[in-house]
């Protein structure tokens, strides 16, 4: 299909920085993580050894399993989507192929009818599910997402000691420096990051209603529950004891939370350094040919940073929808869930889209030292904090409000009024001299420590 009539930007304008996720989230995805867990539970039946109708696979025959997920390829997946239009059932219709596909191997041909022996579709699909997630979150979006917060770091430890006026409530307060600003941004992506690394992917191989009903009417001597969990764990997943027919999803809304929480904190970093563009402490390197305005030729716009903000929310939206819906499920089970799931792959690719995004704005940015220099020498009145400070240390009364009437409000406040203010007070020498000393700019604290521990 030609990208210009894709519906979702995602498979059009942007499918290019978003593929990565495609194996994992696509519908071809989603059938071949099916095959995959059908053939781990037909093998783990053979290798319990508690079934007479099932005997231990040869290795040609494991053989033979194995090279059907290795070969495993679109036009197979189109094969098994050509059946589902004769069965209505997508996972009936995998079924029927895999039977198809090992009764030309004779040891397996005998077998067939143990293929999804006891299962219910959603033993299959919600394990499907989980492997996707495993894939495409641990293997594509955590490290996009760590790459984000190593430039954000790098950006921390090279300008840790830029002097930088800070800006509550936009206006003039306690300077900082330009690289602890940027290290509480790396600190939190990286706790954002742990957290959704610690998220545990459960999955449930327990029948119809979660009970093994089928199972132990089939088989009642064998320990069904230890054998899902035997071929749970082996595809690297966590078994949920207690389930209705679905997994009930309530780890998948935890990560999708633990998603959407680092989504913020990129987006509110977005927000911070679209605004240090504006206040001009950047710049953005220009590249030839590119323009900023169609009809004002100087704009540089920051254009990278608005495409992040702008994906991070569409990003939220769909994971929060997934976070706040997929845990509810009405009593044993509803199909709600179904269609919704299908749409992960929608909520990773914004978020992919909006890291590259914020990495490419990120490697244009430079400094502007001047600018933000012009804007401390400019703002002498934020030194009345430790001036007021060091007063109280030596109990001159009413510290607060007598700096409060010579600053609040002030425009223009200069260096020489505050020296002259210094020099009346009743402090030690020593402690004048040092409050003289200071400037705007070296009043950083632990700044610079602070920006290169992160």
């Amino acid at each position: 299909m030609n990208e210009l009539l894709a519906l979702s930007p995602l498979d059009g304008r942007y499918r290019r920085k978003v593929e990565s996720l495609a194996p994992y989230f696509s519908e071809y995805g989603l059938i071949r993580f099916r095959a995959l867990v059908e053939v781990a539970w037909l093998k783990a039946l053979a290798d319990e050894g508690a079934i007479a109708e099932v005997a231990p696979l040869s290795p040609a025959a494991r053989a033979h399993l194995d090279g059907l997920i290795e070969r495993f390829d679109v036009a197979a997946a189109q094969n098994i989507k050509e059946r589902e239009a004769v069965t209505n059932h997508d996972v009936k219709a995998l079924e029927y192929w895999l039977k198809e596909a090992c009764a030309a191997q004779p040891e397996l041909a005998k077998i067939t009818e143990f293929i999804h022996f006891a299962c219910t579709s959603e033993d299959i699909n919600n394990m499907s599910h989980a492997l996707m997630l495993r894939g495409g979150v641990f293997e594509v979006y955590v490290p996009a997402l760590k790459g984000v917060r190593e430039s954000i770091r790098a950006l921390a430890h090279a300008h840790a000691a830029q002097p930088m006026l800070a800006r509550t409530h936009g206006q003039s307060a306690t300077p900082t420096t330009l690289g602890k600003e940027m290290a509480v941004f790396a600190a939190r992506l990286g706790d954002a990051i742990a957290k959704i690394e610690r998220v545990q992917l459960l999955a449930k191989m327990n029948g119809a209603v979660g009970n093994f009903n089928a199972h132990v009417a089939a088989y009642p001597e064998v320990n069904w529950e230890a054998l899902a969990g035997k071929v749970i764990a082996s595809l690297g997943l966590t078994q949920n004891a207690f389930t209705t027919q679905i997994e009930p999803h309530d780890y998948m809304a935890e990560l999708f939370d633990a998603m959407a929480r680092a989504n913020s904190i990129l987006l509110d970093f977005n927000r911070d350094v679209w605004g240090y563009i504006s206040l001009g402490y950047f710049k953005q390197k220009m590249k030839a040919g590119e323009i900023g305005s169609s009809t004002m030729p100087h704009k540089v716009n920051p254009i990278d940073f608005e495409n992040s903000e702008g994906n991070l929310g569409l990003a939220n939206a769909v994971l929060r929808h997934l976070a706040e819906k997929l845990p509810i499920s009405r009593w044993q089970r509803d199909l709600t869930d179904s269609t919704v799931l299908r749409n992960m792959g929608v909520g990773l690719g914004y978020s992919l889209l909006a890291y590259a995004s914020c990495l490419q704005g990120i490697s244009k940015l430079e400094v502007n030292a001047t600018r933000l220099s012009e804007d401390l020498d400019n703002a002498w009145e934020v030194l009345a904090e430790p001036i007021q400070t060091v007063m109280r240390r030596y109990n001159v009364p009413e510290p607060y409000e007598k700096l409060k009437a010579l600053t609040r409000g002030k425009a223009g406040f200069s260096k020489a009024e505050l020296h002259v203010f210094i020099e009346g007070l009743e402090i030690p020498a020593t402690q004048k001299a040092a409050l003289k000393a200071m400037t705007p700019g070296s009043y950083i604290g632990k700044a610079v420590e602070l920006a290169g521990r992160v």
